[in-house]
């Protein structure tokens, strides 16, 4: 029987996928499950829904209560929280980036970074500039990963991740899978791990 796995589906964008990215890897070690990180555009699910951006800018009320419940949330967490200048931001080039880490040793500790830039320092992940430092903190040859992220090959694996995303019906972020089993939003990380410990392939 092979170890548990649960697939981590997150958006750059995704303020609750900060909170996600910033326990998984704890929660999952303790149930003995092994995190596979899936970055992923919400883009073009929120476009097939007739939606130019984020649902929490489009129904006022829905996003004064998030950003309150991320504040909970974070301050409960220990995480640093500054509402973005910008929301949502761009996550396309982190997530390019994100896409050769996921294969990498590297990949979970550059996703933390990016979600940290975002949104706790308010700086600009679509700037290369800016994921360029992240990456040269993390000591990786940042100019080298930044060519290679860009590259067609990797563009369109994003671009193939993204689309399986939405063949497993993916509507948000962040979703986890385990087989067809989709749990949605941070609040169902536990649950979603557990099913995991449970349910080996």
């Amino acid at each position: 029987m092979s170890k548990p796995t649960l697939e981590f589906w997150y958006e750059f964008a995704s303020t609750y996928s900060y909170l996600a990215a910033s326990r998984i890897e704890q929660l999952a070690a303790e149930r003995g499950v092994t995190v596979q990180w899936r970055p992923f555009l919400l883009g073009p699910i929120f476009a097939a829904q007739g939606w130019t951006t984020s649902p929490f800018n489009i129904f006022e009320a829905k996003g004064r209560n998030m950003w309150r419940d991320m504040e909970r949330q974070s301050g409960t967490l220990g995480l640093k929280l500054v509402r973005p200048s910008a929301f949502p931001r761009n996550g396309l080039l982190p997530s390019r980036v994100a896409m050769l880490g996921a294969s990498d040793s590297w990949g979970p500790a550059f996703t933390r970074a990016v979600y940290h830039a975002n949104f706790a320092e308010d700086r600009d992940i679509a700037d290369a500039a800016v994921i360029g430092a992240l990456l040269r903190e993390l000591k990786l040859p940042a100019d080298e990963v930044l060519a290679k992220a860009q590259a067609p090959e990797n563009k369109d694996a994003l671009k193939h991740q993204t689309a399986r995303a939405i063949e497993l019906g993916l509507f948000g972020a962040p979703s986890f899978t385990v087989g067809k089993e989709l749990f949605w939003g941070n609040d169902r990380l536990e649950q979603a791990l557990d099913w995991a410990a449970k349910h080996p392939a």
